[in-house]
Order: structure tokens, then C-alpha cells, then sequence
């Protein structure tokens, strides 16, 4: 079984220089990405049947997994929302389909989006994890432009085991998330 480039990257490059810069003693001081989490909500599903297949359909292919339904915990009527039904989807990633996932959205998906200009510093909270929100599945290139007649933004959460929003940055920065100063 072939191991994932950016694990090899996370293991020879990024944990020398983090520990470099913020002085761990242990190789597993150093923070690492634990999970990814890409989320597709939407109101419209439980009115179009068409459009929940598609969803779905569109984010196994860009996950690489079957997405979990999420349901509705209760109603709420400025939503129209009722409880018990079907919100959004969710996948959530870990080990080698994650660092997949990673090397795509670094390296063929974020290229790939009209007026991207890099990740803001904003898009961290406070314990280092990235939340991104992307506009149109049609940037993975899975997703065949033609066919998708309906276009869904979706957001991704990239998990880290940083202590700080500074530590969980320069790892990512590190791991080539294209990061703004």
C-alpha cells in the first residue's frame, strides 16, 4: 500500500520545521491533521429528489465515500425546517482518503476557483483549525461540468491537533495550504 505524498511531506519536512520553530522536544508534540469534514447543507433537498441524488452523488465522488444523511434535530418554522427531515449531507475523512482529498483541494481544486487569491487568516479558530467554504463542486475535476446542471457550494473543516490558531497556520502553510500573510 502506497503511502499518501503529503503524509511523506508531513513526516520528513513539517514536523523538523515545526518543531524548529516552536521548540518540540517530541516528534509527536508536533500538531497534525486529524480529520476533514466536508459539509453540504441545504433546505431544498427535501423538496427536490432529484437534487438529493446529485448532492450525493457529487460529494462521494469528490470524497471518495458515500456521505452520511443529516437529519433535522427539531423544527424550525422561519427555516421551514421539520424535525425528521433530511438536511445535508456529511463525509468525514481520515487517514489516507484524507490526505487524498488534501492534495487535491491543494493542488488541482483551489487552483482551479474564479478570484482565489489564497486562504485568509480569518479562516482559522482559536485551537488551529481551517474552515473553508467552497462555492462550486465543479472545481474538482470528478465533478464533470456538463452533466451537474445544479451547482452547490459545500464547506470543508480541516481538523488539526494544534494548541493555537498561530501553530495550526504554520502547519498548514507547511503541509502547502496556500495561506495569505
Amino acid at each position: 500500500m502506497n503511502t499518501p505524498r503529503l503524509l511523506e511531506k508531513y513526516r520528513r519536512e513539517v514536523v523538523p520545521a515545526m518543531q524548529a520553530r516552536f521548540g518540540y522536544k517530541n516528534i509527536m508534540a508536533a500538531p497534525r491533521i486529524e480529520k476533514v469534514t466536508v459539509n453540504v447543507g441545504s433546505g431544498r433537498i427535501a423538496a427536490e429528489p432529484k437534487l438529493k441524488e446529485r448532492i450525493e452523488k457529487d460529494i462521494g465522488l469528490i470524497t471518495g465515500q458515500k456521505p452520511a444523511p443529516r437529519i433535522a434535530k427539531k423544527s424550525i418554522a422561519g427555516f421551514k425546517v421539520r424535525q425528521g427531515t433530511m438536511v445535508g449531507f456529511v463525509s468525514t475523512l481520515r487517514g489516507k482518503r484524507m490526505y487524498d482529498f488534501i492534495d487535491r483541494l491543494i493542488s488541482v481544486a483551489l487552483p482551479r476557483s474564479r478570484d482565489f487569491r489564497g486562504i485568509d487568516q480569518k479562516s482559522f479558530d482559536a485551537k488551529g483549525n481551517l474552515n473553508l467554504g467552497i462555492r462550486e463542486q465543479t472545481i474538482f475535476p470528478e465533478v464533470i461540468y456538463e452533466s451537474s446542471k445544479d451547482i452547490f457550494p459545500f464547506q470543508v473543516t480541516v481538523t488539526t491537533t494544534a494548541k493555537t490558531r498561530e501553530e495550526g497556520a504554520e502547519l498548514l502553510k507547511l503541509i502547502g495550504f496556500p495561506i495569505k500573510l
